[in-house]
């Protein structure tokens, strides 16, 4: 345990990557590595600055909350912090909840293109036929030409129009919580989703999840969808109603490329599987080649905010 000069214990950070690893962690911290195992590399309670597990279970990121006595930040290193949610009233007085924002921009905004192009393309058609030496010539949809409507419309959904650009789409339209302008153009509210989705070719979902958007995409959204539009999800599976979207994908009159699922993870003999019209990815918008450099600048970021006491980035809950 090391001390500061004035002799008391210094701050420690539970890390989920091994701190020698990171290059350029502040001075003036001590660091622990933890990544969900079951024996805890130090006291909790001495841990001043959290960052949970990536990718396991919301029970596991929590786990060690109870014990955290002196905690002041938890810093996730997801976007979407629901499964952090229910763990607040833990917390004691004055902590900081983080998100990342920003984080898996890249990652996540190009699955959401690669799911786009495979599902229209028919690449897990063409997969399938060459797994049976096949050789199914024919005409499938291009992106090109194709109006795309982005719900969600925050860094990620941002950082998907960054990658639509090239692709020569009729249009891109944007839906969030907040009305605005951008320049690129008007940003709707929700309110107005009964109006354009009829007109759009693609809908991409990287909304967070909130009580406003669980089950938002239920059967009165998806009826409004034009006869074969591609639904894409790459934003929390509960924001679809799952019996819906099978209603739609069973008669043929949608299609979908999902990333996440609800239930999740996605059991063996569920229907969504063998859904006609559908690609299934398991949750992989983030987990990348391009994640570890941006999460340790996040956290390099963060934790020399912390220990120079200066205003945190990405604050999404102050725990009263």
């Amino acid at each position: 345990m090391s001390a500061d000069d004035s002799g008391s214990p210094r701050p420690l950070a539970w890390l989920p990557i091994r701190p020698e690893e990171i290059d350029g962690l502040p001075d003036g911290l001590d660091y622990a590595y933890w990544n969900g195992e079951p024996d805890y590399p130090t006291d909790p309670a001495r841990c001043a600055f959290y960052v949970p597990p990536y990718v396991t279970s919301g029970d596991v990121c929590v786990r060690p909350l109870p014990a955290m006595r002196g905690l002041r930040v938890v810093q996730t290193l997801t976007a979407g912090v629901d499964h952090m949610l229910p763990a607040v009233p833990l917390l004691p007085h004055g902590t900081l909840l983080c998100n990342a924002r920003g984080l898996h921009d890249t990652s996540t905004a190009e699955l959401a293109l690669a799911l786009t192009l495979a599902a229209l393309r028919d690449i897990p058609g063409f997969v399938r036929a060459q797994e049976a030496e096949e050789w199914t010539q024919g005409y499938r949809p291009a992106l090109a030409d194709k109006s795309v409507l982005i719900v969600g419309y925050g860094s990620i959904g941002s950082a998907i129009e960054d990658r639509l650009v090239p692709f020569e789409c009729a249009r891109v339209v944007r839906v969030a919580r907040t009305p605005r302008e951008t320049p690129r153009g008007p940003v709707h509210s929700a309110s107005a989703l009964p109006e354009i989705l009829p007109g759009v070719d693609v809908v991409i979902l990287a909304t967070p999840l909130t009580e406003d958007t669980r089950g938002l995409v239920d059967a009165a959204f998806l009826a409004r969808m034009k006869d074969g539009a591609l639904l894409v999800n790459i934003a929390r599976g509960a924001v679809v109603d799952t019996e819906a979207l099978l209603v739609e994908l069973r008669k043929g009159r949608l299609r979908a490329a999902l990333d996440v699922t609800d239930p999740e993870p996605l059991p063996p003999g569920h229907p969504l599987w063998s859904a006609p019209g559908t690609l299934i990815t398991p949750h992989v918008g983030g987990p990348s080649s391009a994640f570890l450099p941006r999460a340790e600048r996040l956290l390099r970021d963060q934790l020399a905010r912390f220990v120079l006491d200066a205003p945190l980035e990405n604050v999404v809950v102050a725990v009263p």
